[in-house]
């Protein structure tokens, strides 16, 4: 573990921990980016490792490729390699300078006609890709892709002249969203939790909040799964529960849900540990090597949502 520049987590009596068996997990299945961020998170990790790891994605273009995204597969950049890579950044405080112009440079050139992103670029034919991806000649501008990437890019005070059209993209689609797909609603909130208008995103997450609870999109008691429905699309089993919109308790999400509902969602985020000390994947699984990739940064976010809301110190 030297190698990592990160001390080992103590061997004391919680050997068995929650996070000393996903730390296992983590060294045994993560690629090297996730077993950087692991160590950033909770071995007291440098922040140039995981910059330095996830350069190994990045292309000419100032996009990310190579997979970053486990379900698109190939070395094309595409918007939502993007969104993870901007996570990633903004999880190790690198989330600005020269690394994010040339970012905001690659959005520039693949943005929609209205300055918004498309969740995948027809550039991505020819490489393996999850079925319930779509590719297409001419895609949509989507929330799906947006959100997240100018939720961060205003979260990190990021101005750039990219940021203005996709703005006010996201606040039309916000303001106007009548869905039954929990995903478009994640990336609502991400895009809400850092807009710069506090009072209008306080407004939109309000309705939001209330367009959940109407149409159930989120489990509110695991021990009837079977009273919520899965959107259409979705895998068998493939629901959300608070700690899927609220990752953190100052997230306008958290609101939408009781200090009892948000308590037995992070329960059953808790229990949902596998015994190889992983966290599982919900979505629709289509290949091994994609699932394998995916486990270990479910596994990381899992954690990092439980010890947001106090459930360990790590």
């Amino acid at each position: 573990m030297a190698e990592t520049g990160a001390s080992p987590l103590p061997r004391t009596p919680q050997a068995h921990s929650p996070l000393v068996r996903a730390e296992q997990f983590v060294w045994l299945t993560a690629r090297v980016l996730e077993q950087r961020l692991f160590a950033y998170h909770f071995l007291h990790g440098a922040a140039d490792p995981v910059e330095t790891a996830l350069d190994a994605y990045r292309n000419e273009d100032g996009g990310y490729g190579h997979a970053l995204a486990p379900d698109l597969r190939g070395p094309v950049s595409q918007p939502l390699h993007i969104a993870h890579a901007l996570r990633v950044l903004d999880a190790v405080g690198r989330c600005g300078g020269q690394r994010v112009e040339r970012v905001c440079r690659y959005l520039t050139a693949a943005s929609t006609p209205d300055g918004a992103l498309p969740a995948i670029r027809p550039s991505r034919r020819g490489y393996p890709v999850a079925p319930f991806v779509p590719v297409v000649d001419d895609p949509p501008a989507e929330l799906l892709a947006t959100g997240p990437v100018v939720g961060l890019l205003h979260r990190n005070e990021v101005w750039h002249a990219w940021l203005f059209r996709a703005t006010d993209f996201c606040w039309q689609a916000v303001t106007t969203l009548e869905t039954s797909h929990p995903y478009e609603v994640e990336a609502a909130v991400a895009f809400l939790d850092s807009a710069p208008d506090r009072p209008r995103a306080q407004a939109a997450a309000d309705r939001l909040g209330r367009l959940v609870r109407e149409r159930r999109l989120a489990v509110l008691d695991p021990d009837r799964l079977d009273a919520y429905p899965v959107a259409p699309g979705y895998a068998p089993g493939e629901h959300h529960f608070p700690h899927d919109f609220a990752r953190t308790p100052d997230s306008l999400a958290r609101a939408w849900f009781t200090d009892e509902e948000m308590a037995r969602s992070l329960d059953f985020l808790a229990a949902e540990q596998r015994e190889d000390g992983g966290w599982p994947v919900r979505r629709r699984q289509w290949a091994p090597v994609p699932t394998l990739e995916t486990r270990p940064m479910v596994t990381i976010e899992a954690l990092r949502t439980l010890r947001a809301y106090g459930r360990f110190v790590g």
